[in-house]
């Protein structure tokens, strides 16, 4: 009687365990240890898989949809075949990266939703991909990086305080304040004193600063001054107007400038006036043996002489005997 209540005892805990055991897969599993769902397959081509491996989670929008069948070469690239569940529909325009989970975690191919208009796709078609960066990548260049801002540190540490060949930068900045410490002594002497005289008021600085009488005929000047460009402001303004009308060819300027009759008459009586000069440089013209020929200026000054010899003598005669007189002066 207790071998067998012992055995019936040994075989509720062996069904039990069994029973545990079966529950245990069944979760891990999604509920499909016995009827696993084949779904279907989709191609993902990487330049590398980086971590990737089979077995590795599929997840769209952070839902697990699928499973890593397998990775493989294909040519120059690889690829990682994808079991995606039946249930799940993947859009022809949506992307798929490979992401990890941490820093050092799993890695898992993530898809995005695509658009809403998309057609699905279907068994054996090629999602398109990104590239993310690879963590180990970003990791090296972090180090080389690294190791090149330690470089850059070394030599400034070493252009601060030297190699012990030859003294550094502090060394070279403490050896001329001590050659100098005089001279820094008397510039600073200098600059007090020179400090003291404004606060005083010595010199033209000084009063400027204490005197406010001084700036005010300081500010009065600018005014003056500004008031004069001012004024030369408009000046240009009124000369560049005028310029403007010239070249528009209004005024006598303008016309003189852009009208070519005028131009031309212009041109004209310049030479008119030209030949006549011309004429009477020649002796040419009453004008001209005026200047040039001197017997007629002689002959003036005779007749000059004669009239007045005549008026003198009309002083004593009358009319009749005058007009005589005159004639007889003259001719």
């Amino acid at each position: 009687m207790q071998n067998t209540q012992q055995t019936i005892r040994v075989g509720l805990f062996f069904i039990l365990g069994m029973a545990l055991i079966w529950v245990t897969f069944e979760t891990l599993s999604g509920g499909k240890l016995w009827f696993k769902d084949k779904g279907y397959q989709i191609i993902a081509g990487f330049e590398s898989l980086k971590e990737l491996k089979e077995g590795d989670e599929i997840r769209m929008a952070g839902v697990r949809i699928g499973e890593v069948a397998r990775t493989q070469l294909a040519g120059r690239r690889a690829e990682a075949v994808l079991r995606i569940d039946s249930d799940k529909k993947i859009k022809s325009d949506a992307t798929a990266v490979i992401m990890t989970t941490g820093l050092i975690g799993t890695g898992y191919i993530s898809i995005d939703l695509g658009t809403a208009d998309a057609p699905f796709l279907r068994e054996g078609a090629e999602i398109r991909t990104r590239s993310t960066p690879d963590l180990s990548a970003v990791m090296a260049q972090l180090g080389d990086l690294g190791k090149k801002i330690e470089g850059a540190l070394g030599h400034l540490g070493t252009a601060l305080t030297g190699d012990g060949q030859s003294p550094g930068l502090i060394q070279k900045v403490d050896g001329m304040l001590t050659d100098n410490r005089e001279n820094l002594g008397r510039t600073t002497a200098n600059l007090q004193q020179i400090t003291d005289k404004l606060n005083k008021g010595d010199g033209t600085l000084g009063k400027l600063i204490n005197d406010s009488k001084l700036h005010d005929d300081l500010v009065a000047g600018i005014a003056d001054i500004k008031s004069g460009a001012a004024q030369a402001k408009s000046f240009v303004a009124n000369a560049q107007s005028i310029i403007d009308e010239v070249r528009a060819g209004k005024g006598t300027l303008g016309t003189l400038v852009f009208d070519q009759k005028a131009g031309d008459d212009l041109k004209a009586s310049i030479a008119s006036l030209r030949s006549v000069s011309d004429k009477i440089a020649r002796g040419e013209g009453t004008l001209g043996r005026l200047i040039h020929d001197d017997s007629l200026l002689r002959d003036t000054k005779a007749i000059m002489k004669k009239a007045n010899r005549a008026l003198d003598g009309l002083d004593d005669s009358g009319p009749i005997t005058a007009v005589g007189v005159l004639s007889k002066g003259l001719f």
